[in-house]
């Protein structure tokens, strides 16, 4: 193999076993920062070593070996934490059977290892800011500068939110294990949470020029995943990869060629992507076998399969929709849910039901600087004929916008009012 192939394999291995190394080694050292450390170390021996020797049958295993080597190289050198360093050494003494018996040990393991690193990143301790780049540069394996351009923030920003949430987790004494019990189901919601947070990212982008980024979403997806197959019987994991991949067979409709947005009710059905509307609904099925009907993002996945089972926008079952929002509401209130909810009686039951509703918003204030409350505000009232207010409403909700093309479509939606 050349020396140019070998380094492409180095690096595709790499990508593929790397937040399996980080959650193996950050079992072993109990710091993250140390982990990811550790694994680059192994990263540098392959590159080095591979091209001679050429790439090992478990190339896996041979990362995962090196790394504890140079663990056990680290504590020597530090004259730190002896009782560990006389714990690994054990360790590997005990490894006799070299790399593959490594490998089997870890393959018994991996699944909590993995588990527990995302419980990890996604601690509570953390802000919510930092918990999505932590996930993503551990997990997701994204760089430094990949997460700086996916969220348009500046990558020294990135960089120090990332060192201080090392720093937070370092200083909190977490026991790095997959939580049980009631502590598993408090912190898996924060998981969950930070999944969709990143696929919400992906496809409505809060500012920048483009409506969608398909890389967040898939790298969202990619860990929902992971975390199905990690964690096999919670039915919200279920329910949120249902949500994912329904939202996401509808990408291809949501833009129009010119990059302007399309919305729901007008989007080219027949370009939406069958295959991930049956995965997700398969999902959502295996959610609800699995008793969680009333689940926030099981809710969540069920009405969007109220959109994708319609032939026609015209087909909706609006009425099946505000129901599923009155049950949402229970579960999980918020005015955004309310601000939803408001939307879908509007079109089960007529725009002044859902004016109705945003009067009792507006008056609590905590979306008043919300584009979408200004944007369905804005089509209520055009459906009521009220095309002045409209046409304010609309143009409040472009001037809070970030997003190029949203604000695009709000304010040709105000230009429609003077028709």
């Amino acid at each position: 193999m050349a020396a140019t192939d070998t380094h492409q394999a180095i690096e595709t291995v790499f990508r593929i076993e790397r937040a399996r190394l980080i959650a193996g080694l950050t079992r072993l050292v109990r710091d993250v920062g140390t982990a990811e450390e550790l694994a680059q170390d192994a990263l540098v021996a392959a590159l080095a070593g591979w091209p001679r020797s050429g790439v090992p049958e478990r190339p896996g295993a041979w990362l995962m070996a090196t790394a504890k080597r140079r663990a056990i190289d680290q504590f020597r050198r530090e004259r730190m934490r002896a009782e560990k360093h006389a714990a690994i050494g054990r360790e590997m003494v005990a490894d006799t059977g070299g790399a593959e018996a490594i490998d089997a040990a870890l393959d018994d393991e991996v699944g909590d290892e993995l588990l527990g690193l995302m419980f990890v990143a996604c601690h509570p301790v953390l802000s919510r800011e930092a918990r999505v780049a932590l996930t993503l540069r551990l997990v997701g394996g994204l760089t430094t500068g990949e997460i700086a351009r996916a969220f348009l923030a500046p990558e020294p920003t990135i960089a120090q939110r990332i060192v201080r949430a090392k720093k937070t987790l370092g200083a909190s004494g977490l026991a790095y294990e997959v939580p049980r019990g009631k502590a598993r189901q408090e912190r898996l919601g924060s998981v969950l949470e930070v999944i969709y947070l990143i696929f919400n990212e992906g496809y409505a982008a809060t500012a920048g020029e483009d409506l969608i980024r398909p890389a967040l979403c898939a790298e969202a997806r990619r860990l929902g995943a992971i975390l199905a197959g990690l964690a096999p019987q919670e039915p919200e994991v279920f329910g949120l990869v249902a949500l994912m991949d329904i939202q996401a067979s509808r990408f291809s409709a949501r833009v129009a060629a010119d990059g302007s947005l399309v919305p729901l009710t007008r989007q080219n059905r027949a370009s939406w992507d069958r295959l991930l509307i049956r995965r997700g609904l398969a999902a959502l099925d295996r959610a609800v076998a699995l008793g969680g009907e009333d689940g926030a993002y099981v809710l969540q996945a069920a009405l969007a399969a109220c959109h994708a089972r319609a032939a026609r926008a015209e087909d909706t079952d609006w009425a099946r929709i505000a129901g599923l929002y009155d049950r949402l509401r229970a579960v999980t209130p918020s005015p955004v849910v309310d601000l939803n909810r408001a939307i879908a009686h509007s079109m089960a039951f007529g725009p002044a039901v859902g004016l109705a509703l945003l009067s009792d918003l507006e008056a609590e204030g905590a979306l008043c600087a919300y584009a979408p409350l200004w944007a369905a505000k804005g089509d209520f009232l055009f459906r009521s004929g009220r095309m002045p207010e409209a046409k304010a409403a609309f143009e409040r909700a472009a001037s809070l916008s970030r997003n190029a093309p949203e604000q695009a479509f709000l304010l040709q939606r105000a230009a429609d009012c003077d028709d």
